[in-house]
């Protein structure tokens, strides 16, 4: 080619350069709020460049998309503890949860003797609608035998979720039933409830226990609301105890219904996103209701928004153990393959000024996981006395009370983990899920009698009666946890609440094991204290008289 005819061809090559070079720049873009944001060029372009160089170079042969999908993971840990990576195969369920439905059967099941056995079947779901019936054992998969090692918790959900309007076929072995018995089920949408209990307790205190903060639950907590309101409740509990949080809004607008107008509830920033407040409107139907908020160290995120909010404007008292302390906030981002990332753009601090995210190391998620082991292991959960606030992170309440940042909410009010009964033989019997393996297997031998008891209070009584506890010892006995009756007598009342906690659940539902389990314990009597004492709204601390003195000499 003539020295020329390159010159003709020069702008080409680099008018193509410049395409490849943005392709390429661009490859993992993201969207939000309608904007495009791409990976910032500069070092991203040595990123790309080792990617290709592996490619085109290394010895052996590179899948290099599985490359890609490990090093995601990675890349996001080096930030900090909560940007992550969802592989696109995780995506649908990982969003299920806060969205508040999936598509499916309609089934609740439990994997024993490797097969699965329903133990409960979702009311006017797809399941209940053909028949399957609690008990029902499926065998059989599309006309494929599901049974034996190929069955997990995993691939059953697998291979009963899927699209709404799909069919699957289950094969179902039935108690008096000699041969299978064959359902064609059409998947639909499964309601995902967030609110776990609503009931009235002992007097007029209502209760209402929420296990995340979705996309319904405002709406669900405003239906157990206005079903304990009918009641005529006059104090509440809200527990959050274990919920691990979830959408930030559903908590600014569960909040708003107990806060005046312009008290603030929750406010974010960071690097790149400008400050934003949320206030009370002052809509809200429960403005003077007398309220207790529990918290443990499994209240996380939304959870820890919810009660900072009450806490600081001295607007309910917090009972039980400092929370999880998770103060950062995540943006959802997806990716062209259908993957996404949940990338942590702001800090989010309660209406005192204080963040309540714990403090972490980058790229040292081991030594943040470990945080609530530690926890335990220095005593923090059995004694106030072994928490160390950090002076510096000092603020105060709307009346003046002393609160901490920099490692979640610490109650008002601190409640010990309850320790009562617990012994060698009880924590073996836990740690191998012996309870719940008994209760299982005495529900389904027991189902056509145990129908018959429809509330809490008759079955617990028919099981008190029919010698329940002798034969959990005889089937842990079975199971390699020896007979040591003097351990036994000590951890008798805890084993003796698990066994019968997980009947009345297979039985009647997470509600009556809720309301069961709640009549013993020390943080719910502590807040029925509190409300019964009409001592739910803070008071601001009393201010130390000076007085001068004089000397007389």
């Amino acid at each position: 080619m003539s020295k020329k005819n390159s010159f003709r061809f020069t702008p080409i090559i680099i008018a193509i350069s410049v395409v490849v070079g943005i392709f390429i720049g661009t490859f993992y873009t993201k969207h939000y709020a309608g904007n495009r944001l791409g990976i910032i060029s500069g070092s991203s372009n040595k990123l790309n460049d080792l990617l290709r160089i592996v490619d085109d170079q290394y010895v052996d042969t590179i899948n290099m998309r599985d490359l890609v999908e490990n090093a995601m993971p990675q890349v996001l840990s080096e930030l900090d503890p909560h940007s992550t990576y969802i592989p696109a195969k995780d995506l649908e369920s990982v969003n299920s949860e806060l969205e508040g439905s999936f598509s499916g059967i309609g089934i609740q099941f439990t994997i024993q003797d490797d097969t699965i056995h329903i133990s409960s079947v979702i009311s006017g779901g797809p399941s209940e609608k053909v028949g399957l019936m609690a008990g029902d054992r499926i065998v059989t998969v599309d006309d494929s035998l599901f049974v034996g090692d190929a069955v997990s918790n995993d691939k059953a959900m697998r291979k009963l979720k899927g699209p709404k309007g799909t069919e699957v076929k289950v094969g179902v072995k039935r108690g008096g039933e000699k041969e299978l018995i064959d359902f064609n089920i059409i998947r639909g949408d499964i309601p995902q409830n967030t609110v776990d209990a609503a009931y009235m307790m002992d007097g007029d205190i209502g209760y209402i226990q929420i296990n995340r903060f979705g996309r319904t639950t405002h709406v669900e907590m405003l239906n157990a609301l206005a079903q304990l309101h009918h009641q005529n409740f006059k104090g509440l509990i809200i527990d959050l105890r274990g919920n691990t949080g979830g959408y930030m809004e559903a908590a600014t607008r569960m909040v708003n219904e107990f806060l005046p107008a312009g008290q603030l509830i929750v406010y974010a920033e960071g690097r790149k996103y400008q400050r934003m407040s949320e206030f009370a409107n002052g809509t809200g139907s429960f403005q003077n209701l007398p309220l207790v908020v529990l918290t443990d160290e499994g209240s996380a995120s939304a959870s820890e928004i919810f009660a900072g909010a009450i806490q600081d404007n001295d607007r309910g008292t917090v009972v039980g153990r400092r929370s999880f302390g998770k103060g950062l906030v995540q943006q959802p981002i997806e990716f062209r393959d259908g993957s996404a990332m949940r990338l942590t753009i702001a800090r989010y601090h309660t209406p005192s000024g204080r963040c309540i995210q714990r403090p972490y190391n980058n790229g040292k998620n081991k030594e943040y996981e470990m945080d609530i082991y530690n926890r335990y292991t220095h005593g923090e959960f059995f004694s106030k006395d072994s928490i160390k606030q950090d002076q510096s992170q000092k603020f105060t309440t709307r009346l003046g009370r002393e609160v901490y940042g920099g490692g979640g909410i610490m109650p008002d009010i601190f409640v010990p983990q309850d320790t009562t009964g617990l012994s060698s033989y009880s924590t073996e019997v836990f740690n191998k899920g012996l309870t719940v393996q008994f209760a299982f297997q005495y529900t389904d031998k027991n189902r056509e009698k145990l129908n018959e008891y429809t509330t809490e209070e008759t079955l617990l009584a028919y099981l008190k009666r029919h010698g329940v506890m002798d034969q959990f010892i005889r089937f842990a006995d079975s199971k390699g946890v020896k007979r040591r009756n003097i351990l036994i007598q000590r951890s008798y009342k805890k084993l003796e609440r698990n066994v019968y906690g997980n009947i009345i659940y297979n039985m009647l539902g997470k509600e009556a094991y809720i309301k069961y389990f709640n009549e013993s314990d020390p943080t719910i009597k502590e807040a029925v204290k509190v409300l019964e004492a009409g001592e739910a709204f803070p008071k601001a601390p009393q201010q130390t008289e000076k007085s001068d003195s004089i000397a007389i000499g």
